[in-house]
């Protein structure tokens, strides 16, 4: 809901600025979500003038030199080059002075216009951003013609005469809030707020009559689905613009001018909250309409051109040839008012909230009036805006009521009067507000009181009907106005509670810090996914990764399966870094992933759904920036590996890697990550094909199940007393058979040199002649050490030897032998 200022303060205006307005709303529960400006900026360099004279421009057939009074003491007139075709001596007219800021933040100066200099601009309605078009415009505003009975002094500030500029607050508005969906029912709103006068509604005078209308004819076949309809006739009606103020108000406040007759239904929904509708009287077959549940396939073109096909739960509008609108969403081309038009009939209506939601998702078809039926509009809203409506007809239409006003529906039920208990209030907010601010407070909100013994007998007012149904709804608006940001602070009992962190918390809080600790950057994808990921990634139809979470209503197809894996985001992330930042990226991720669950397998949570929370990590590029001491690496599956050690290692996991494969990652740079026997996850190289989609180079990526690891990490860590005796390193040379990975070596190593082996490092491979084909060389650094005594090398021996038959079981040889 976008609020002018200016039309707010017509109806209240505190002592406040835009910001102070801001503060006030918001802080008592109407959200101002931005404030925009609108219209021209520096408003003081807008004046009235008087055109003196129009004269033919030396050198320039469509351009007049007009002589401008300005009514700038000792000065004469101004001399401005004007290009409009109805510029004419002895107009009053709108001027924009040299240093004027206009609506498109352009800066007006002075300048020579084929010669002649030209100290200003004579002002068309589309350069002060009324709504409408350059060639919607017949020529300049001649203030004469929109305002005959008032004259204006040359020099008058153009801003006492029309809104040229206005700040605009857009309001988020709750659903329960409708009432707000009106500058009145802000204006009341910022009244209770702020202390400031309210202006009476502008509904209060009615120039219409009860009654019977000659020739016009209502009825009603479904009043399950419209409580109420009225309706006027309007005749002798002059289709025209409308005056500048009314398209400037309903430029600011986001609508579209149209004509008098459309903007006057537009003006007043903004105004009053409740939707209006014009129709063609003379284009009305019958002179009758009929309200009713529309019938399945029955169709009606709609204002915008499109025919929309309903069914029997909507409600259509029609009269003897048939569907001529669709209830509470929009009016039919068939009836619509246009230039011919002479006669109106001006119909509101109050319309079932939850009908009129299911219509307009059902036909994709959603506006301002939609938007407000279907958050449940009170039936006395219609009467508050035939009474606005009216009297704009007749001032700005020409028009002529006809005598009667059709008013279909039963009455509107009885009001709620709710006890509000002062002891109960000071129970929900900790602190009492006396009986007499609950009152000024609830009064402030249209809300009718009566002393009761214990509080207050509170009426509830005909448009808080809706929201206003308990006690406690009544302390709320007590608490909001009086003031939320005035209850003291208080912790609630903690009655020996205390709290901590779960030890899966702690893991998954831990691993992230881990990998931001190590230079990566955390980013933050989106839990939604699309159906293509899983092509990209060259999954196979029975691959498990398939089995995904469909979303029911998604807001595209881009998001509309919940994602299987954390490599889509990270990817995605990828991509765009590396085309605007360079291609050496390091990111992970930690969040949700979730598939669907085959039949019989346990859900993870109540959901029924599979998920689980997984630590995930991608590596592009270098690993580190260029320096002159040493070349930096560049990520491979051996990078990815230090850095999954880096975060196994710290959990004090017994793990391991497997070779492995999957559909996206290189064959034979790929593995399993395990904990024990319990698979944590994967690790590996990126395959070509599915870096080549994310338009990625060499990549390598991994990813564990946070809640896995959490299982396998012990809960509290041991301690381990560092030996007080010094380490006796050795080093070994062995060759082995290609095939034999390196984590079997270490491994059959370490279960032959027992506890005193206190560490193996690989730190040198070689392939080569001098080893034979088909086998390799590791270099393997042995750290030994006993708990209470220096070893020396007669003490390690039989250690080397029992390694070396170890490894002789696998094919290995020491290097030299």
């Amino acid at each position: 809901m976008r609020v002018p200022l200016d039309w707010l303060r017509e109806y209240c205006a505190p002592d406040l600025d835009v910001r102070g307005v801001e503060e006030r709303l918001t802080m008592t529960g109407t959200k101002v979500e931005a404030i925009h400006h609108h219209g021209v900026s520096a408003p003081e360099r807008f004046v009235v003038g008087r055109v003196l004279a129009a004269e033919q421009h030396p050198d320039a057939d469509r351009l007049r030199v007009c002589q401008v009074d300005l009514g700038e003491d000792g000065e004469g007139p101004a001399s401005i080059v004007c290009g409009a075709p109805n510029v004419a001596a002895g107009q009053t007219v709108a001027v924009a002075r040299p240093g004027a800021v206009m609506p498109d933040g352009s800066e007006l100066r002075r300048v020579k216009l084929r010669g002649v200099p030209s100290e200003g601009m004579i002002l068309a309605e589309h350069e002060l951003a009324f709504g409408v078009a350059a060639d919607e415009v017949d020529g300049i505003i001649v203030l004469d013609d929109m305002t005959p009975d008032a004259e204006f002094a040359p020099g008058t500030p153009l801003a006492d005469v029309l809104p040229i500029a206005t700040d605009v607050l857009e309001l988020e508005v709750t659903p329960n809030r409708p009432d707000c969906l009106a500058v009145y029912g802000v204006a009341r709103e910022l009244h209770a707020a702020t202390g400031a006068a309210l202006a009476s509604p502008p509904w209060d005078e009615d120039p219409g009559t009860p009654g019977a209308i000659d020739g016009a004819e209502v009825s009603v076949d479904c009043p399950d689905l419209c409580p109420r309809f009225t309706a006027r006739v309007f005749e002798n009606v002059t289709i025209a613009p409308s005056p500048p103020w009314l398209k400037a108000r309903l430029s600011a406040a986001g609508q579209r001018p149209i004509n008098n007759v459309v903007d006057i239904t537009n003006y007043v929904m903004l105004l009053t909250g409740q939707p209006l509708h014009a129709f063609d009287f003379d284009r009305v077959a019958g002179g009758r309409l009929t309200v009713r549940r529309a019938r399945d396939g029955e169709q009606v073109q709609t204002l915008d051109g499109q025919t929309r096909t309903l069914d029997s739960e909507m409600v259509v509008i029609d009269d003897a040839d048939g569907p001529t609108s669709i209830a509470g969403l929009m009016g039919g081309a068939r009836s619509e008012v246009g230039s011919g038009t002479m006669r109106v009939l001006l119909e509101e209506a109050t319309w079932n909230g939850p009908n009129i939601h299911r219509s307009s998702q059902a036909l994709a078809l959603r506006s301002e009036a939609s938007s407000r039926f279907e958050k449940g509009l009170q039936p006395e809203q219609c009467m508050y805006a035939q009474a606005v409506a009216t009297r704009l007809m007749i001032e700005m239409g020409g028009a002529s009521v006809a005598p009667g006003t059709i008013d279909v529906g039963s009455p509107p039920p009885e009001a709620e009067v709710i006890r509000l208990r002062e002891q109960r209030v000071e129970a929900i907010l900790g602190v009492p507000v006396a009986r007499e601010r609950q009152e000024q407070i609830l009064a402030a909100l249209d809300f009718a009181t009566q002393p009761a013994e214990d509080g207050l007998d509170v009426t509830v007012p005909a448009l808080r009907r809706g929201d206003v149904t308990r006690e406690i709804d009544l302390i709320e608006e007590v608490a909001r106005i009086d003031g939320l940001e005035r209850l003291p602070a208080t912790l609630p009992a903690r009655r020996g509670a205390a709290g901590r962190l779960t030890h899966a918390q702690r893991v998954r809080r831990e691993a992230e810090d881990a990998m931001a600790g190590r230079g990566l950057h955390e980013i933050v994808g989106w839990s939604f996914a699309e159906p293509g990921l899983l092509d990209r990634l060259r999954l196979p139809a029975d691959h498990g990764m398939r089995n995904v979470i469909a979303v029911e209503n998604p807001l595209s197809e881009a998001q509309s399966i919940m994602r299987p894996t954390l490599l889509g985001s990270l990817l995605d992330a990828a991509r765009h870094n590396v085309s605007h930042n360079g291609p050496d990226v390091a990111i992970f991720e930690s969040g949700t992933v979730y598939r669907a669950l085959r039949e019989g397998e346990p859900a993870d949570t109540g959901t029924g759904a599979g998920e689980h929370h997984a630590l995930g990590v991608l590596l592009s590029g270098r690993l580190a920036p260029r320096s002159w001491r040493e070349t930096p690496g560049e990520a491979d599956f051996f990078a990815a590996k230090a850095l999954l050690a880096a975060l196994l290692d710290r959990f004090h996991v017994d793990w391991s890697v497997q070779p492995a494969s999957r559909p996206f990652l290189h064959p034979g740079r790929a593995a399993a990550v395990l904990a024990g026997e319990q698979p944590l996850g994967f690790l590996g190289e990126l395959h070509p094909l599915v870096a080549g989609a994310w338009d990625l180079e060499r990549t390598a990526v991994f990813a564990v199940d946070l809640g896995k690891l959490a299982e396998a990490a012990p809960p509290v860590a041991s301690f381990t007393q560092i030996a007080a005796v010094p380490s006796l390193r050795q080093d070994l040379a062995v060759t082995l058979p290609g095939e034999v990975p390196a984590a079997e070596a270490l491994a059959r190593l370490r279960a032959a040199a027992g506890e005193v082996l206190e560490n193996v490092d690989v730190f040198d491979v070689y392939t080569g002649e001098q080893v034979g084909e088909g086998r390799r060389s590791l270099a393997l650094a042995l750290t030994f050490r006993a708990p209470d005594r220096t070893l020396t090398d007669e003490d390690v021996a039989p250690v080397r030897e029992r390694i070396v038959a170890a490894l002789s079981e696998i094919g290995g040889e020491l290097r030299g032998q």
